[in-house]
């Protein structure tokens, strides 16, 4: 680590592992177990926790009842059976240690946990956090927390995450940290962002940070460094979303939109009054639309808040200047339920015919999926490329080889979530020709699946969001009711027989397997024909599943909302895009297996018409604690957005950003979920710094370490 000048984080990437002293070849092969190579990966291996040595009890000291933290010298240990065959694999056990602090012995007991004996072998040291009890008028803990500490010293002790595999104790890796924080100090760590912005914001300088988070004097030294560095990670993270998205602005040229004549005429024509939300967000979109670089829109909007107006008022923004619209949907049941809605909506609506002798012709909505018969295909085809179709609806078939539009101006991508990374892409980036005018479609991107605002500004950052929050008058509030057991599913069964013989219609959601559509399908059969013989007998039932030919399904789903149906017995196939005003109930069968959202999505497909609506989430009596939680709170909250942050506390961002997160970038300390105020915070700052220089000119460091650490997943995260 020679030189003068402050260490980049890439100087410390650039320092191989193996400089430190003590890294001889099988310890090197030990920390590439934990994926460190250089100082940067070992400096960014964070504590999981902290042992306050200022806490610690005396043995002699000990309250039973009370919990305590006692560190501890391991002088005896053993283990035994607990009854059974005592070779059999997974049988009961016990394991006994004593434990000597200098004041005092206490027992430790362990059940179940045979490989305590190999952990705490004697002579180890180690912190036991617990619950202190009296077993033959000596203290004991059973099944105390335990982390080895070595002969460590200091009022805080890191404990580092370890791995038998690895072969590596956390005494190790903090001796490893410990020589490289103290080499570096000889030339300090630069530090990229400005010394106001820390001030203003109270935070601590980088420096300061990575020796207080790996070698603390305090817990509040802890909490400051933490709060430093997870500010670090999702600014870099915001920084490449903000200078992207200025960048694409900047080099990217779009079709400027300023005609609103068509839209004009379409918003009086609607049956309905529009809500404030849905005007705010077509105001929002057509001054979009209106700029000469295009458009790049996340539409949030709960189930029923009226997304499909907003989409319709997108299209036509650019079929009123003489372009081209397009809306991709994730299935065949969706796609066909749009061309349908969207063909009402622009009844009536006319364009300036470009050839022939009229002076207008009808907007035409055309359909493009995968059941499209050749010779439709053929005509469509070439009526998107000589401008004759202004608006085609359709599946991934949209980005089939083959399609091209005269003047394709705007992109609507319809639970957009549900497509891979790539279909987007050849959609938005250039899947189109446009004459070979190189320009860009505006792109408006929906979800009803509204996502936590922490996640939206960290996977969507690149977009401008607009979201409805309003429902439309008229619709009615859906009961949900959680059915648990065998007496609480009859009652749901006879709820359906009273729905349909008051001349209403039911859903019954079948279990999900994910592991195959086969068995899903096979599974969605079996309770259609239960139900058929028994609980429903005499109702007429149709079945719907993936495996279910497509001219089969469209058959049933027209047989459904043309009322020749009582009850549809299906798989998450209709989980969005269904639209049966008269379907008043839904009875989702082991409820516990979906998680919140799809359970919203799908009880969004009742409550459509004047009628009151009921959801039953049908459960056996034995459940866990999460998936309790989960259906708890889908019968408290009627919200998609209060029940998007519940799921972001039950189930954590890992899952929900799922591959989003890549190498690494992944958030070493950073978390939506508790730093919800400071992901605000990044992305404020974010656009101070990056301001209208996409290439980061004033601020070189931060763009270093953006290239460094977060490139790649960026590029990603935009590219969704």
């Amino acid at each position: 680590m020679s030189g003068s000048a402050p260490l980049t984080l890439r100087d410390l990437e650039a320092i191989p592992i193996g400089r430190l002293h003590g890294v001889g070849p099988k310890k090197e092969a030990a920390l590439r177990g934990f994926g460190i190579t250089d100082v940067l990966g070992l400096l960014q291996l964070y504590p999981r926790r902290w042992v306050d040595r200022t806490n610690e009890a005396r043995v002699r000291d000990l309250v039973e009842g009370e919990q305590a933290l006692v560190l501890g010298r391991v002088e005896r240990i053993s283990g035994r059976p607990l009854g059974g065959s005592p070779g059999r694999r997974g049988g009961r056990s016990i394991v006994t240690a004593t434990v000597s602090d200098g004041s005092g012995r206490m027992r430790v007991t362990f059940f179940n946990q045979p490989w305590r004996e190999r952990q705490l072998a004697v002579g180890t040291n180690a912190a036991f956090w617990g619950r202190v009890e009296q077993y033959q008028g000596q203290p004991q803990m059973t099944n105390p927390v335990v982390d080895l500490i070595g002969d460590r010293t200091g009022r805080i002790v890191p404990i580092y995450p370890q791995s038998e595999k690895a072969d590596l104790t956390t005494w190790e890796i903090a001796g490893l940290v410990e020589e490289a924080l103290r080499r570096a100090a000889l030339r300090g760590f630069a530090d990229p962002v400005p010394a106001p912005v820390l001030g203003r914001l109270g935070l601590c300088d980088r420096g300061t940070a990575l020796h207080s988070i790996h070698a603390p004097t305090s817990m509040a030294d802890v909490a400051a460094a933490r709060a430093r560095l997870v500010f670090d990670e999702l600014l870099r993270v915001q920084v490449a979303l903000v200078a992207r998205k200025q960048e694409l602005g900047a080099r990217s040229v779009g079709h400027r939109h300023d005609d609103r004549s068509l839209v004009e005429r379409f918003l009086p024509g609607l049956p309905w009054q529009l809500t404030g939300a849905q005007e705010r967000v077509i105001e929002e979109v057509l001054a979009d639309l209106a700029r000469p670089h295009p458009m790049h829109r996340l539409l949030q909007g709960d189930v029923g808040s009226g997304k499909t107006v907003v989409a319709v008022a997108t299209l036509l923004g650019a079929v009123s200047n003489g372009g081209q619209g397009a809306l991709m949907a994730p299935t065949e049941v969706l796609a066909e339920q749009h061309h349908e809605s969207v063909g009402a909506l622009v009844e009536g609506l006319t364009v300036p015919h470009a050839e022939g002798l009229f002076d207008e012709r009808p907007v035409r909505v055309a359909l493009l999926t995968n059941r499209t018969t050749a010779a439709e295909r053929r005509e469509l085809l070439d009526g998107l490329e000589a401008g004759r179709v202004d608006i085609v609806i359709g599946t991934h078939a949209l980005i089939q080889e083959g399609v091209r539009f005269r003047r394709l101006g705007a992109v609507v991508i319809d639970e957009q979530h549900r497509f891979g990374v790539e279909q987007r892409a050849v959609l938005r980036e250039g899947g189109v020709d446009d004459q070979g005018q190189g320009r860009v479609p505006d792109v408006l991107v929906m979800t009803a699946t509204p996502i936590p605002r922490t996640a939206a500004l960290t996977v969507y950052g690149d977009l401008d969001t607009s979201t409805l929050d309003q429902l439309p008058p008229g619709r009615k509030p859906i009961t949900t009711r959680w059915a648990a057991g065998a007496d609480a599913e009859q009652e749901v069964w006879a709820a359906v027989r009273a729905e349909v013989a008051a001349g209403r219609q039911a859903y019954v959601v079948c279990p999900l397997i994910e592991e195959s559509v086969k068995l899903e399908a096979s599974a969605a059969t079996e309770v259609h024909d239960r139900l058929a013989g028994g609980e429903l007998a005499g109702l007429r039932l149709g079945l719907l599943h993936g495996r279910v030919l497509p001219r089969d399904r469209q058959l049933t789903m027209d047989a459904f909302r043309a009322g020749g149906l009582d009850v549809l017995v299906a798989t998450t196939v209709i989980e969005v895009g269904v639209d049966v005003p008269n379907a008043s109930v839904m009875a989702i069968l082991d409820a516990d297996r979906f998680g919140i959202a799809q359970l919203h999505q799908l009880r969004g497909r009742v409550g459509r018409g004047a009628d009151h609506s009921r959801c039953f989430l049908v459960t056996g009596t034995e459940l866990g604690p999460e998936a309790t939680a989960r259906l708890r709170a889908v019968v408290d909250h009627a919200s998609g957005f209060e029940l998007a942050e519940i799921d972001l506390d039950l189930r954590g961002e890992g899952q929900l950003l799922g591959d989003r997160q890549k190498g690494r970038t992944d958030f070493r300390l950073a978390s939506l979920r508790r730093d919800r105020a400071c992901v605000e915070t990044a992305r404020e700052v974010a656009v101070e710094l990056v301001g209208d220089d996409p290439a980061l000119a004033a601020h070189p460091g931060l763009a270093d370490e953006v290239a460094l650490l977060v490139e790649d997943s960026a590029d990603y995260l935009f590219r969704s």
